[in-house]
């Protein structure tokens, strides 16, 4: 092994732990040297693409986590309520943390992840992405040099994508917020985190409105049956099962989101039987699921200005739009091309930044997924944290403001956030890797990964 290479542990070879593994293997900066998943044909298949030993090869991230410390950094891309246990006990081990998002359904559980990083002395980086995507630093680097002046207004559009929702919130594994999180924690921590981020400060006060309006029995229509298969009306439902994974073969990125999500058997005698057999194929309005489909946010900040927020299912799965309203100007994005309009001069200027169009998980969210692992993997490399824009303060500072909205949406009150200021990135003490305390008492990971 090179020196300058980063070596990866993987806990969770889903979706996201397996782009982020695919990554590091065609950049060349880092390598996957052990896996902990439960999902035997999954575990295997993972350790074959990237040559692990079998020896590092684990069903478990307890059994990962026992041994001497086989890498650098770990990945910890499992289920939303399984980040806590392999987390904290990773950062006691030494393993810097590359942590999907949310940090975990509860701030307490993602207070004990933030504590244990800095307790020792390890980096901490939380996946969002939107952050990294070089349309968010076009951005960023207009409001730094003035271009529109005092930022006034911010109005974000979260579009989750009508058969996006139904795979993912209805049928899929974030459906009940008892077994994973709340809507806005699961799908939009994103967004108010890149709010934040954008507007370079975090609100005062906070409300929200939403509820789980159309997926419900009661919306069912005439005739319809509990499984998309045998459903006489079939035909004509926008979120008819058969249609969407269907229409994924011989798609490549497809074939990669969703439809892996839903079966390994990448054919229509594969599709139809998973349909049949899981929970893929249920009539979205008997599904059981329990989060919202529609949710707006609204924040005011210190200084008086105010931002709003709104996620929906219905309507394409898109790139977010964002409209910011300036003393001086306004700039009007669709997360590849940003509209600027100068009030000095009443011009109206185009940038296209080089984000992908595809704003899918399939195509790593427009290039955020690839940069950052590549951020993580050179923090890493070289000591030097600054490189990661999403550190385990700051994530857990804009998890706050999610669980905030929560209970104002709940509670139908207006919430209000203890003063604080964003913290600023600062590097862990050196240390060396600490010796083998005893293992968290934490369940096994034994649900299947994203």
């Amino acid at each position: 092994m090179r020196s300058s290479e980063v070596r990866l542990a993987v806990i969770g070879a889903g979706l996201r732990g397996t782009g982020y593994a695919r990554r590091a293997r065609t950049t060349g900066r880092a390598r996957v040297v052990a896996v902990a998943e439960p999902d035997e044909e999954r575990r295997t298949r993972f350790a074959a693409e990237h040559g692990i030993p079998a020896e590092n090869v684990f069903a478990d991230w307890q059994e990962l986590l026992g041994r001497d410390r086989l890498a650098d950094a770990a990945v910890i891309s499992t289920q939303d309520r399984m980040h806590v246990g392999p987390a904290v006990l990773a950062a006691e081990r030494g393993y810097h943390l590359l942590l999907e998002k949310p940090m975990a359904p509860t701030e307490a559980e993602a207070v004990l992840i933030a504590e244990a990083a800095e307790r020792h002395g390890v980096l901490l980086a939380v996946c969002h992405v939107m952050r990294y995507t070089r349309y968010t630093e076009a951005l960023k680097e207009l409001l730094a040099k003035g271009t529109i002046g005092e930022i006034m207004n911010i109005q974000h559009l979260e579009q989750v994508g009508w058969w996006h929702q139904a795979h993912s919130f209805v049928r899929g594994n974030w459906s009940n917020e008892a077994e994973s999180a709340s809507m806005l924690l699961a799908k939009a921590c994103h967004d108010l985190d890149w709010m934040v981020h954008v507007k370079g400060a975090l609100p005062e006060r906070i409300s929200s409105f939403g509820n789980l309006v159309h997926f419900r029995p009661e919306q069912r229509p005439a005739g319809a049956t509990a499984n998309c298969l045998d459903c006489p009306v079939e035909a004509g439902c926008p979120y008819s099962a058969k249609r969407i994974y269907l229409d994924c073969l011989g798609d490549p990125v497809k074939e990669w989101w969703p439809l892996s999500a839903v079966t390994d058997d990448h054919t229509e005698r594969g599709v139809l039987t998973a349909l049949r057999d899981g929970p893929y194929g249920r009539c979205v309005y008997d599904a059981g699921n329990d989060v919202v489909d529609s949710q707006v946010v609204d924040m005011e900040f210190a200084d008086g200005t105010t931002a709003s927020f709104t996620m929906t299912a219905f309507a394409a799965l898109e790139h977010r739009k964002t409209r910011i309203f300036g003393t001086h100007g306004s700039i009007e994005g669709d997360g590849v091309r940003l509209h600027v309009h100068d009030f000095v001069t009443d011009s109206h200027t185009t940038i296209v930044t080089d984000t992908g169009s595809d704003a899918s998980a399939a195509e790593g969210h427009g290039g955020g997924d690839e940069a950052l692992l590549d951020a993580f993997v050179e923090a890493v490399r070289s000591g030097d944290p600054r490189s990661i824009r999403s550190t385990g303060s700051e994530s857990l500072a804009t998890h706050r403001v999610v669980w905030a909205a929560e209970t104002a949406r709940r509670t139908r009150t207006v919430t209000t956030l203890s003063p604080h200021t964003l913290p600023s990135h600062q590097a862990p003490s050196p240390q060396a890797p600490p010796p083998h305390p005893p293992a968290p008492q934490v369940p096994p990971l034994t649900e299947k990964t994203r």
